[in-house]
């Protein structure tokens, strides 16, 4: 009996200070990085608390951005404003680019000067100036005892109030909620707009192994793109103007050749976009059950019929890249959770929190009272949203996602300023608003196959009428299935004399467009039907529930960080400036299987298949490989490393995201997590949860021996 208990006892202080498998939770919000900032140097971090984040001097913080204000991140890696991400990042802008002619999406693309570098019109990239706990300020006036509905009308009030004073000229502010509304920061951010496109590898590097390696270990993957920001001659953000200079930076990150090994520090910045961690088992059995798999099976269908499309008409393929790849990620993503969280046993973990929850909050008759019906508020809620989940889902995934829908209710929906004219018959603003729809139409007739939107158009009102409960079906929905006979026979009916199918046929529409014409379309009057359902049954019952859901997740989080007083908690993802670190690390999947912590461009030969597009090696990139022609950039066994795993903490948002080393240099770009962790967005997964990043070394080879671009690697700080 002794033996044991020193064994477990010796066991125990391994785990504690011996084992560095395990991640560490948490996106933290650099204020609260001080707390944690004494593991970080235990794990290697060479830097200061304030090298890392700092309002008084230059830190890591200024060279990170968020695209678009956070849909991905990005690096400034030069002094000239040279900025990498990732290439799904800046996949929206290579389509945007790319013809049959100069096809940028299938062979890359470099500028090799200045003047080569493409503007890109409406990207966007947001700096960090600084962030403030404003909770204080925010729920001033507001105690446990305020009524819900004074609540939300005085925070509402402060965040009015507060973001009015805040006001900097030349700067954006934003508040955001963390911990359900039990904490509120203010960030301040200077968004700079005239960034250009710089360089791209073509899809066989940029996105190997497409859909089938996408979220999977081991990866092989090249991805990453380049832009340079601009700005005005006093280095200020200015609309894009010809004699624009490149931005100088406050901070650029340095770029280490050194490589990686297993153990080393990776410290990962960025703007992770969302999780849930608190999700309770009510919403765990609701996605696993009815949400995921309805979403699963949507995007599946549409994914299909864009790809049967795609490989008829390369035209088409470049049309339909990015939305094919928008559609695909999460169809990917939505099943992979679904499987994790079964795998992992996400439902019975949630449900051993909540029983200890319950019998904390029920130990006392002060905290039953407040936090006592918390779980019985999540079941009820539940129970209730369960009856709209599957309509809801079909309507945001099906419905709300075809192309024409979506174009009807942009330009022609109760939100358009043609309706109101057209109703008031006032000529000028009628001009006015045809202009408006003439000038949006054009980007979106750019990337419009008549073809490939009727098809899909067909097949999402069949499942709507399939799929979802009788009770949620417009009038209008059972009245063209009857007219017609079948769905496909009504979409091919309509399309042969839709308005709304090309740039000409809608110029000619709106040259005599009444509100009668509008009013009688046919795909008109039938969106509107669904809209009215989804006002009435779905849209209110789901507001009617949001209430008090909204309540109980903030008690139920309130109450976790009482019941556990020692554990600092981080919020959830918001795409807000996140920090999370710990080390480049193998992993386990599964009995008898260890994963390295490695790939190199010798997996990328091995996976080659010419006749499958994901896996087609370009001639260039297989000459380099035979003459094991690397440059500076292999390691120190000779080979090319393409991706590595750390286990930092990331989602949706981190993609680009800054791999840093202990000395703040660049080691990589996030762009992935692993398939054995996916449900990680809900419950953290220590032992399996992985970072997939491109090495760095791989992107400065690809640029410089594989597109020629050295110019670029001469503008970096590079450290040997």
């Amino acid at each position: 009996m002794i033996k044991k208990t020193k064994i477990l006892l010796i066991a125990a202080v391994l785990m504690l200070f011996g084992n560095t498998s395990r991640a560490d939770e948490g996106m933290w919000l650099p204020l609260i990085l001080g707390k944690k900032y004494a593991e970080m140097q235990k794990l290697g971090l060479k830097l200061s608390a304030e090298d890392i984040y700092s309002v008084n001097k230059s830190s890591l913080k200024d060279a990170v951005v968020a695209l678009g204000g956070g849909f991905c991140t990005g690096e400034i890696i030069s002094k000239e404003g040279l900025l990498l991400t990732n290439h799904h990042c800046g996949y929206d802008a290579i389509q945007k680019f790319s013809t049959t002619t100069n096809n940028y999406l299938k062979d890359g693309f470099w500028a090799m000067s200045r003047s080569e570098e493409i503007h890109v019109p409406g990207l966007t990239v947001w700096f960090l100036d600084r962030m403030e706990d404003v909770t204080n300020k925010i729920l001033k006036g507001i105690d446990a005892k305020t009524p819900d509905e004074e609540r939300t009308k005085l925070i509402q009030a402060n965040i009015d109030e507060l973001s009015k004073a805040s006001k900097e000229e030349g700067k954006e502010i934003r508040i955001k909620n963390m911990f359900a509304g039990n904490a509120y920061y203010l960030f301040v951010y200077t968004i700079y707009k005239d960034v250009r496109l710089v360089g791209a590898p073509p899809e066989s590097v940029g996105k190997y192994g497409g859909d089938t390696d996408n979220w999977m270990w081991p990866r092989h993957t090249g991805d990453f793109c380049m832009f340079r920001v601009y700005a005005d001659k006093d280095n200020n953000p200015t609309d894009y103007k010809e004699d624009n200079v490149p931005y100088q930076p406050k901070h650029h990150l340095p770029i280490s050749l050194k490589g990686v090994e297993q153990g080393d520090y990776a410290m990962v910045i960025g703007y992770p976009g969302s999780t849930n961690r608190f999700l309770t088992s009510y919403g765990v059995k609701q996605a696993v059950e009815l949400d995921q798999p309805a979403r699963v099976k949507i995007r599946g269908i549409k994914l299909d019929i864009m790809k049967e499309f795609m490989d008829q008409d390369p035209a088409v393929r470049i049309k339909y890249a990015s939305k094919y790849a928008r559609v695909s990620n999460y169809w990917k993503y939505f099943m992979g959770q679904s499987e994790q969280l079964v795998r992992n046993k996400v439902y019975d973990k949630k449900k051993a929190l909540e029983n200890d929850y319950q019998t904390w909050a029920n130990a006392n008759t002060q905290r039953k009272e407040i936090y006592g019906e918390v779980l019985n508020t999540f079941d009820k809620a539940y129970q209730e949203s369960n009856k709209t989940i599957l309509a809801s889902v079909y309507f945001q995934e099906a419905i709300f996602g075809i192309e024409l829908h979506s174009f009807i209710m942009n330009n022609f929906g109760i939100r358009s300023s043609l309706l109101p004219a057209l109703k008031t018959n006032d000529a000028e603003k009628i001009e006015a608003a045809k202009k408006d729809i003439l000038k949006r139409a054009e980007s979106f007739y750019k990337d419009y196959n008549m073809a490939t939107d009727q098809k899909t158009y067909a097949a999402m009102l069949g499942l709507y009428y399939n799929d979802v409960n009788k009770d949620f079906h417009p009038a209008g929905l059972e009245t063209t299935r009857k007219k017609f006979k079948s769905f496909e026979k009504y979409a091919a009916a309509y399309f042969a004399k839709s308005p709304f199918t090309s740039q000409e046929k809608l110029s000619a529409y709106l040259n005599k467009v009444t509100l009668k014409s509008i009013e009688n379309d046919m795909a008109y009057k039938l969106l509107n039907d669904f809209l009215e359902v989804y006002r009435e049954k779905i849209s209110s019952a789901g507001q009617a529930n949001a209430a008090s859901l909204e309540k109980a997740n903030r008690l139920f989080i309130d109450g976790l960080h009482q019941m556990n007083p020692d554990k600092l908690y981080a919020p959830d993802a918001n795409s807000t400036m996140r920090i999370t670190y710990g080390q480049v690390l193998n992993y386990e999947p599964a009995d008898g299987v260890l994963y390295k912590h490695t790939t190199t461009l010798k997996g990328v030969m091995e996976k080659e298949d010419p006749s499958n597009d994901e896996f087609i090696v370009p001639e260039k990139l297989k000459e380099l490989y035979n003459k094991k022609d690397y440059g500076q950039y292999a390691d120190k066994n000779g080979e090319l490393i393409v991706n590595f795993l750390s286990n930092n903490d990331i989602t949706g948002g981190n993609s680009g995201s800054p791999v840093i080393n202990g000395n703040g240099e660049l080691i990589g770009t996030a762009f992935d997590g692993n398939w054995e962790a996916m449900s990680g967005d809900i419950y953290f997964e220590p032992d399996l949860q992985r970072t997939i990043s491109c090495d760095i070394r791989f992107v400065l080879f690809i640029v410089d021996k594989y597109a020629g671009a050295t110019h670029l690697v001469n503008e970096m700080t590079l450290v040997k």
